[in-house]
């Protein structure tokens, strides 16, 4: 059997490892440190290659890819949306995803991302409200609670330093699934059981459900003023959680138009509705909140340069540690032009 040399080696992080990472770090300092990376590049948002996500939709799900590239690394991720699985004890979401060196075209990492996903989708909600939520603002309602809600509201702990949680989800199973996993977090948790009972007195309301359709998770008169809004649910054709209403009342802040029009809250409104690139206002280009009873919204539907930020950072983070393994994964040949010699040369070290 021949040994791989080290140009055929890529870091991989598995599942596993990923786990003793985020425990090893502790998720709080994941979500810090995830957060300063995706502002970091949402600064430098301009040298990024930028196109919406290449989507195969089926009635069951959604297969997707999402590429992009500063000029010097490239990263992309596969991930699937498919709302069924949970009843059939499958994730909704999976992905993994690969870095790579643009000057040789090989990759440098290989790696889970469905956990990374989550995590990565929380610091973005928490960079967001960071901007826009209500000075001083202390409670948030987290409408629906399944994979992703208790990385919501870790986020917005870890990084607004907000101190209640109001859970509701239409499967109270899952709402005591959140508030068990959130004991000892030491955020205050509420369960309610109503969405209008979650919501009062929360200055902050994420909406996260899952089913793929036009959904009303909130109606209009639900929403008062001076509240931001962090809708993450819909984030793909025909899958919305927001009366149209509350858009047309609200300051709309999104990542890339161009995608969010297709997949997002906004895909209900006017092709012209008027929206801002999240990245302006980290750069001080636009404003961002501007009054005590102006209602924020943003209309997250995740963006490759997320994604791209959490590979850097993953990256950077396992240097040194044992948190990855060597995965034999490209052929190097000793002659770059005899990839056939070097498969003829296996066969004869591995015959009998």
């Amino acid at each position: 059997m021949s040994i791989p040399s080290d140009k055929a080696l890529v870091p991989f992080v598995s599942v596993d490892n990923m786990m003793r990472l985020v425990n090893h770090v502790g998720i709080p300092e994941m979500l810090r440190g995830l957060t300063a990376y995706i502002e970091e590049d949402f600064r430098r948002w301009e040298l990024f290659d930028k196109t919406p996500r290449v989507a195969s939709h089926s009635e069951v799900g959604v297969i997707e890819l999402m590429p992009t590239s500063d000029g010097e690394a490239y990263g992309f991720k596969y991930v699937n949306g498919h709302p069924k699985n949970t009843s059939e004890g499958l994730q909704t979401v999976t992905a993994f995803g690969l870095l790579a060196d643009v000057y040789t075209g090989y990759p440098v990492l290989l790696t889970e991302m469905t956990i990374l996903t989550a995590l990565r989708t929380a610091a973005t909600s928490a960079m967001a409200a960071k901007l826009l939520a209500p000075k001083g603002a202390t409670t948030m309602a987290m409408i629906g609670n399944g994979a992703q809600s208790e990385f919501q509201c870790m986020a917005m702990q870890a990084i607004l330093g907000i101190e209640t949680v109001k859970l509701y989800d239409i499967d109270p199973k899952a709402t005591s699934k959140c508030a068990a996993n959130l004991a000892g977090s030491g955020l205050n948790v509420v369960t309610c059981t109503s969405p209008e009972a979650a919501i009062e007195g929360a200055q902050i309301l994420t909406t996260c459900t899952a089913d793929k359709q036009y959904a009303t998770v909130l109606s209009d008169n639900m929403v008062g003023e001076g509240v931001h809004i962090n809708a993450i649910g819909g984030d793909c054709p025909g899958k919305t959680e927001l009366a149209a209403g509350i858009l047309a009342r609200s300051d709309v802040f999104v990542e890339f138009p161009p995608q969010t029009r297709i997949e997002g809250e906004i895909q209900q409104m006017e092709e012209d509705f008027a929206v801002t690139e999240l990245w302006q206002v980290l750069t001080g280009d636009k404003q961002g909140r501007s009054s005590e009873k102006q209602i924020t919204l943003f209309d997250s539907v995740g963006f490759a340069i997320e994604d791209f930020s959490a590979l850097r950072f993953i990256r950077d983070t396992i240097k040194g540690t044992d948190f990855y393994f060597d995965l034999d994964m490209l052929a190097d040949p000793d002659d770059p032009r005899d990839l056939f010699g070097m498969v003829g040369r296996a066969k004869e070290t591995t015959s009998i």
